[in-house]
């Protein structure tokens, strides 16, 4: 048979894992896109931006690294969450799976992203997109709203202020509501794939386990 036989179990883990794999996949791409422009206006990107790339790619970020090599590697590196995502997949197709250690890594992503939607959504939840625009100037780019953060923000290496940042455009406040609603997303997804694999382990467990041999009465 093709790949494992766990029943509904089994084909609820196939999914939750591919979307899994599609909300990190998409989280990296605004997130490392939203960086590189801010970069480009020499200015440092909020650190809760860098925080929520680090979280589903913790290689990329070491505190000696300069913004422009970590624009430059954003890009081609591989992202670990993304890569413990497709791996354990494999893994699991081929029955290698182990059931128990990856319920505790899930654990670990999961606690990850609850931190990473709190942070993100915190001025979110106050923001009314829609009418950014009518309160706010319109800058055309995440580059220009940057560039007019604040008097400082002329200076190589100004910080720009995530609080006021994600009211400055009316796509830079959907794209970073699109962030967060995946960052949920991924709570859910993390806690559901850490149940599954806790009961495949049990499943699995009792299949192994030998069984008593019927008496025979005389």
């Amino acid at each position: 048979m093709f790949g494992p036989n766990h029943g509904a179990l089994g084909l609820s883990f196939t999914v939750v894992r591919a979307l899994e794999f599609v909300s990190l996949v998409s989280i990296i791409g605004i997130t490392a896109n939203f960086i590189s422009e801010i970069v480009g206006a020499n200015a440092v990107p909020p650190s809760v931006l860098v925080g929520t790339l680090s979280v589903v790619c913790p290689d990329l970020f070491l505190p000696e690294r300069s913004f422009q090599a970590l624009t430059d590697n954003s890009g081609i590196k591989m992202c670990i969450s993304v890569l413990y995502v497709v791996l354990t997949y494999i893994l699991y197709h081929d029955n290698n799976l182990p059931f128990l250690l990856s319920t505790a890594v899930d654990g670990l992503l999961l606690i990850a992203v609850v931190v990473v939607a709190v942070t993100v959504g915190k001025p979110l939840s106050y923001v009314n997109c829609p009418k950014i625009g009518d309160r706010t100037g319109n800058f055309s780019s995440v580059y220009h709203a940057a560039l007019n953060m604040g008097q400082n923000l002329n200076k190589v290496g100004a910080k720009v202020d995530y609080f006021g940042w994600v009211g400055t455009t009316k796509s830079t406040c959907y794209q970073m509501k699109a962030v967060w609603g995946l960052s949920i997303a991924l709570c859910i997804l993390f806690a559901f794939s850490a149940i599954c694999t806790v009961c495949l382990w049990r499943r699995t467990k009792a299949k192994d386990a030998p069984t008593a041999p019927k008496s025979v009465e005389a």
